[in-house]
């Protein structure tokens, strides 16, 4: 049903929607220039190399998150529901490479796969199933406010309840995934802290596994902070432009953990190792020359 209103009183309300659209097209622009910057890595390292399971992950993170997340959700229901839903599904995309990841780190234990995939589907299950709830549950109107279209969308008390228990439950497994990797990562760099060349591969290997998984979640808290003050903050009005700031930072956050950051979480550690290729291979080269010059300087003495 569309409403078509022109009360002053609602001129506030158009205001704070401006304000977030501009939010909005900083985040798809960011993480589009982000998308620019390492697309000769993406052709290099994803494009022309083997297909498997994480590069399906990575292209379904950077493309799909990309293209719903530049759609704004004020536009249509349908579109909204979209939203959520590239949501829950890069979100998933995302738990499968760190749990590769934290299999990778533990030297393939099979009792920490086990360990990380009984909690993940435990944890995308009910993000499964609390985001069908929540939108069956949710109600919108069109409303077009002075020449302005807008889509007004209304959860529930209990629809509330239980989106602020999925995040909490998103963020429990995010927490837990952190740990498992600082930790092991720990052990590692005490082990090796007298190691020789190998295991320094092993230790830098570790240190961009870390590093980009600090600086994923890192994106994914930040976002967190700013959901958490939208939703313990009533003193704020949905008319207010400082609401839809903080819910226009909200945005810019989701974009970078999930199309950016994500994204490198693949990226990195192929990076690393295309480097390491390159490297050994210029060894091998600099030991083949020494061979050769070594072998015709004898040859030559003897003759």
């Amino acid at each position: 049903m569309t409403i078509v209103l022109n009360d002053p009183a609602l001129l506030p309300f158009v205001n704070a929607e401006r304000v977030y659209s501009y939010f909005a097209v900083a985040s798809v622009i960011g993480a589009t220039y982000d998308w620019a910057l390492t697309l000769g890595q993406e052709i290099e390292l994803v494009w022309r190399q083997p297909w498997s399971l994480m590069t399906v992950m990575y292209l379904g993170a950077r493309y799909i998150g990309l293209i719903f997340y530049a759609a704004p959700s004020v536009l249509s229901s349908l579109i909204y529901a979209a939203r959520n839903w590239t949501t829950a599904l890069v979100g998933a995309m995302l738990w499968v490479v760190i749990v590769t990841r934290l299999y990778a780190m533990y030297q393939r234990s099979r009792r920490i796969l086990i360990f990380l995939v009984v909690t993940f589907l435990a944890a995308y299950i009910f993000t499964g199933v609390a985001s069908v709830i929540a939108t069956v549950h949710v109600s919108g109107e069109e409303l077009i406010i002075f020449g302005t279209h807008q889509c007004s969308y209304f959860y529930g008390e209990d629809i509330a309840l239980l989106v602020s228990i999925e995040w909490i439950v998103n963020t429990v497994w995010e927490v837990l995934a952190l740990c498992l990797a600082i930790w092991i990562a720990v052990k590692h760099f005490r082990e090796l802290r007298l190691g020789h060349s190998a295991r320094g591969i092993v230790r830098d290997s570790f240190t961009v596994l870390i590093k980009t998984h600090v600086l994923y979640f890192a994106s994914f808290a930040a976002a967190s902070c700013f959901l958490i003050v939208l939703d313990l903050s009533p003193t704020f009005s949905t008319e207010s432009p400082k609401v839809r700031i903080f819910s226009g930072l909200l945005d810019i956050f989701m974009v970078v953990q999930k199309c950016t950051m994500g994204p490198r979480l693949t990226l990195s550690i192929r990076e690393y190792h295309a480097k390491l290729v390159v490297d050994s291979d210029a060894a091998t080269d600099m030991n083949s020359l020494a061979f050769q010059e070594r072998v015709h300087i004898s040859t030559s003495s003897s003759v």
